[in-house]
């Protein structure tokens, strides 16, 4: 028989090689190849035994109830769909120090009303998880068992002794199997580990809550792999010098990933924040040119922030173009529609734009909100306080519509908003609404006669 071929997997970042390389070509790391011993068998030695896969009818699978476990805490709730459903795996990353910790430690302290739950860390002591717990005032119930453990060897044997409704496993990175010998963290120890954990999860119908660690790109460390076993996908952002906190899904097999949760970092851990537009607006100035208020959609729940702008002469040859909470090639782009349709020049001015509060506006409907910022700022015009905008601009200088203008109209009104600009072709979703005063427009034209004339 011929010999089988061995494999040889970049550790840092997967890439496959048939010989040992000193570089790896894909990440240009050194020394990163190890050698992957080549499946035992292979597809069709089952089927000699007697084992093959059998096939059913897609009306005849037997349907079974969608049952979620509830923490109580809405906001976590939300983001998956309703709860942690028994069986599933969940990835939660995010930025050290952001809070993923704390967060999945509450989680776990309200599953455990309903039943004994596990917190298995590989990066901190057991004294260190009571002290914590304490700090958040959890108290130290009897359903919640830790273990300080970075083995999988040793972690599968007590998940499927015991019955769990819930595991959490802090962090994934740190977790090892003693029959491969690459360090924790590397390709294959995550990929490993994390199918071990799954193959538990699915047969003791346990839910497993995974911590992974993110690059300074911001995506996941380790392999892409691991993004594609789990079921979920829940992303935690923010300033770490804010209070501020989003829990944003990306992926959701039992959920949608429209959905985000809103958190305020406290001393006694994160908590929900009922109505997140006027904690973002709490300190608002009044009666500042560059202020604008826009509404953000953020899955289903609408969002109001403040877009700052400052424009100022620059004493430099290349003018500034920063942004925070904005997508900067987005705003060079409204920046050039502002100079080519209403000849608003900016060579010899420096641009920055912020999202007070580090919320960052992923969505064209802040378009129009960031126009007026820079027009404000620009031309030193204050706007009304009172002002809502929102609207995407097109290349050309137009207004265009965007969805749930209801929804912005409501949450506006709800925090006492009165001036809604917005697009000519969402004005018919607002007809009716008493106290408002409609200012619709179909160009930029339009926006600066409006205001600025």
């Amino acid at each position: 028989m011929a010999r089988e071929k061995a494999l040889y997997r970049c550790q840092e970042c997967g890439y496959e090689s048939p010989k040992w390389l000193g570089r790896c070509p894909g990440c240009q790391a050194w020394n990163s190849f190890v050698e992957e011993a080549p499946a035992v068998a292979g597809p069709g030695r089952r089927a000699a035994k007697g084992q093959a896969a059998q096939a059913l009818p897609l009306g005849a699978v037997p349907t079974s109830a969608d049952r979620r476990l509830q923490s109580g805490m809405q906001e976590w709730d939300r983001v998956l769909g309703g709860g942690l459903v028994p069986g599933s795996v969940v990835l939660l990353a995010g930025d050290p120090g952001i809070g993923k910790s704390t967060l999945l430690l509450q989680a776990l302290a309200r599953l455990a009303r309903s039943g004994p739950v596990l917190y298995v860390s590989g990066e901190e002591s057991l004294s260190q998880i009571r002290l914590r717990a304490e700090r958040l005032g959890l108290g130290l119930s009897d359903h919640v068992l830790v273990c300080a453990e970075t083995s999988v060897d040793a972690v599968v044997p007590l998940l499927e002794s015991t019955k769990f409704l819930a595991v959490a496993v802090d962090s994934i990175q740190t977790m090892r199997l003693d029959l491969l010998e690459s360090a924790p963290g590397s390709v294959s120890q995550v990929r490993e580990s994390t199918a071990w954990l799954q193959r538990v999860a699915k047969e003791k119908d346990t839910g497993i809550l995974l911590v992974g660690h993110v690059t300074k790109e911001g995506v996941v460390a380790g392999p892409r792999v691991l993004e594609h076993l789990v079921d979920a996908v829940l992303y935690l952002e923010g300033d770490r010098t804010h209070a501020f906190r989003l829990l944003r899904a990306v992926k959701n097999r039992f959920g949608s990933t429209n959905e985000i949760g809103v958190f305020e970092m406290k001393e006694t851990g994160l908590e929900q924040v009922p109505n997140p537009s006027r904690f973002l607006l709490a300190e608002r100035p009044a009666g500042v040119p560059g202020s604008v208020v826009t509404c953000a959609m953020e899955g289903t729940r609408p969002l109001l922030v403040e877009v700052q702008a400052l424009v100022s002469p620059t004493g430099w040859a290349q003018p500034r173009r920063a942004s925070m909470g904005v997508d900067g090639n987005r705003l060079s782009l409204l920046l050039a529609v502002l100079e080519k349709k209403l000849g608003v020049g900016f060579a010899q001015q420096d641009v920055f734009v912020n999202v007070a509060g580090g919320v960052r506006l992923a969505e064209t409907a802040a378009d129009l909100a960031v126009v007026l910022a820079v027009l404000s700022s620009a031309l030193d015009v204050s706007l009304p306080d009172d002002l809502v905008a929102w609207g995407e601009v097109g290349l050309a200088g137009e207004v265009r519509g965007v969805g749930h203008a209801s929804r912005r109209l409501s949450e506006a009104l709800s925090l006492g908003f009165g001036t809604i600009m917005c697009p000519r072709s969402n004005q018919e979703q607002l007809n009716g609404a008493k106290g408002v005063s409609c200012r619709a427009v179909r160009s930029l034209r339009e926006v600066l006669d409006e205001f600025f004339s």
